[in-house]
C-alpha cells in the first residue's frame, strides 16, 4: 500500500492511522471532555491525539515518540494502553527512549541511515554486533593496551 504522498484523509481511508509525537490514557479522556485541547497538558494532549486515532478505528497506527515529554508515570500509563491497542491492531512506534521500548515492545526493528540493521525481540536486537558497534560504539586497543571507544553512527531511529 503506498501512502507517500497522500493526503491525511486518503490514508485513513485505507486503514492506516498515524500521529507526530503522539501518546496515551485514553480512559481520562473523559475527565478533559470540557476543556478545550490548547489547555492540556503535553501528556494529555498525547493521548488526545491517540483518542482520535482509536475514533477513525483504523488498522494501523504510526506513532512518533508517543512518550517524549511525558513523566515516568505517564509513559507507563502509555506503553500499558499500547500494549491493550497492541492486541486487536498493528501498533507502529517510533521511539528513541530505549528504557520505553525495553518495556514494552514485543519487536524491535533497528535502522541506521535508513537501513534496517536489526529485527527481533529487544533481547535479540541488544545483543545484535552491529546494533552494538553502530549505536553503541567499538572498543579497540590503542598502543598501551587501554581501550579506546570509537562511536558510531547515531543519526537514525
Amino acid at each position: 500500500m503506498e501512502l507517500l504522498g497522500k493526503k491525511v484523509h486518503q490514508i485513513a481511508r485505507r486503514g492506516v492511522g498515524r500521529t507526530v509525537q503522539t501518546a496515551s490514557v485514553f480512559e481520562q479522556l473523559t475527565d478533559w471532555a470540557e476543556k478545550p485541547a490548547g489547555v492540556l497538558a503535553h501528556g494529555q494532549k498525547q493521548w488526545l491525539e491517540i483518542g482520535m486515532l482509536l475514533v477513525q478505528n483504523a488498522d494501523v497506527l504510526l506513532l512518533d515518540e508517543p512518550v517524549a515529554g511525558m513523566s515516568h508515570e505517564e509513559r507507563e500509563e502509555t506503553g500499558n494502553l499500547l500494549r491493550r491497542i497492541g492486541a486487536e491492531r498493528t501498533v507502529v512506534v517510533v521511539e528513541h527512549d530505549m528504557d520505553f521500548m525495553r518495556a514494552f515492545a514485543t519487536s524491535v526493528t533497528v535502522l541506521a541511515r535508513g537501513q534496517v540493521i536489526a529485527e527481533g525481540s529487544v533481547a535479540d536486537v541488544r545483543a545484535n554486533p552491529k546494533v552494538q558497534e553502530v549505536y553503541l560504539g567499538r572498543a579497540t586497543a590503542v598502543a598501551d593496551g587501554t581501550p579506546e571507544v570509537t562511536s558510531g553512527q547515531t543519526e537514525a531511529s
